[in-house]
């Protein structure tokens, strides 16, 4: 079992940055595969960002997000950099068992463990 918390959401301006966190318990931040998704009002949850054995990103952040974990702290974390309006979303952080060696899962059925999001709010 997998537990996962989100935190560092909050309200910016437009090309400001934000750190997102996911937190995992139940199993080592290394040894599991996590992503990122995001929902914007009135549209569906959206991949974003993926770290196990690689890393993989949205084309609309992949010059702008960046996904990191930090063993010691058992969390992986989303850095959000030139935010614009359009980054405005729920984010949350999705977890599943492995590090899905040469696999790449981006959809919402390739996960199992769900936290509850964090809003990310960038002002115009």
């Amino acid at each position: 079992q997998v537990q996962v918390v989100e935190s560092g959401g909050g309200l910016v301006q437009a090309g400001g940055s934000l750190r997102l966190s996911c937190v995992a318990s139940g199993r080592t931040i290394g040894s599991i595969t996590v992503s990122w998704f995001r929902q914007a009002p009135g549209k569906e949850r959206e991949f974003v960002a993926r770290i196990g054995w690689s890393t993989q990103y949205a084309d609309s952040v992949a010059d702008r997000f960046t996904i990191f974990r930090d063993s010691a702290a058992n969390t992986v974390y989303l850095q959000l950099n030139s935010l614009t309006p359009e980054d405005t979303a729920v984010y949350y952080c999705a977890a599943r068992q492995g590090l899905s060696f040469g696999r790449s899962y981006t959809e919402l059925k390739d996960y199992t463990y769900w936290g509850q999001g964090t809003q990310v709010t960038v002002s115009s």
